[in-house]
C-alpha cells in the first residue's frame, strides 16, 4: 500500500536479504583487499548490495514470476560486467586483475540469488569464490614459472 510513508512491503525480509548479500560478499572482498588488488573492502559490499536490491526492487515492481525479470537480470548482467571490467588492467603483454573481475561479477550473482532468496545459491557461489581466490591462489603463487605475488 503507497502512503505518505511510501511503500514498506515486508521490512525483515529485505533487511535479511541485504545483510545476507553483504555478509556473504565479506569474505571475497577480505580476500582482494589483502592481496592489494584494484577492488576489495568497500566495491565487493557495495555490488552484492546493489545487486540483491536491484533484484528486490525488481520483485516489488514487477512481480516476483514476471516476464520482466529477464530484463532485470540482463540489466544486472550489463551492469555487474561493466564494473568487472574496470578492474582487468593491462600493461604490454600481461594482465591482471582477471580473478578480480570474475569475482565482481560472481559477487553480483550472488546479491541477486539472495535478492530472489535463494540463499543456498548465494552462499554455494560466495564459498566457491573465495575457496577459490585462497586455494587456487596459493597453487598459482608456487607455480615455478610464476613468480610469487603476481597474477590476478
Amino acid at each position: 500500500m503507497s502512503s505518505a510513508l511510501g511503500v514498506w512491503g515486508d521490512v525483515t525480509t529485505h533487511l535479511v536479504r541485504l545483510l545476507l548479500a553483504f555478509l556473504f560478499s565479506l569474505p571475497i572482498a577480505w580476500n582482494r583487499e589483502r592481496e592489494t588488488r584494484s577492488v576489495g573492502l568497500r566495491t565487493f559490499p557495495i555490488v552484492a548490495l546493489a545487486s540483491c536490491g536491484f533484484v528486490m526492487l525488481g520483485i516489488e515492481v514487477l512481480g516476483e514470476r514476471s516476464v520482466g525479470q529477464a530484463r532485470i537480470l540482463e540489466g544486472l548482467i550489463t551492469g555487474i560486467g561493466f564494473i568487472g571490467g574496470g578492474a582487468i588492467l593491462k600493461a604490454g603483454t600481461t594482465t591482471h586483475g582477471t580473478a578480480t573481475a570474475a569475482s565482481v561479477l560472481n559477487t553480483g550473482v550472488v546479491g541477486g540469488a539472495i535478492g530472489y532468496g535463494f540463499y543456498d545459491i548465494g552462499l554455494v557461489l560466495a564459498l566457491a569464490n573465495f575457496l577459490v581466490l585462497v586455494a587456487l591462489g596459493r597453487l598459482k603463487q608456487d607455480s615455478p614459472d610464476k613468480p610469487a605475488g603476481t597474477g590476478g
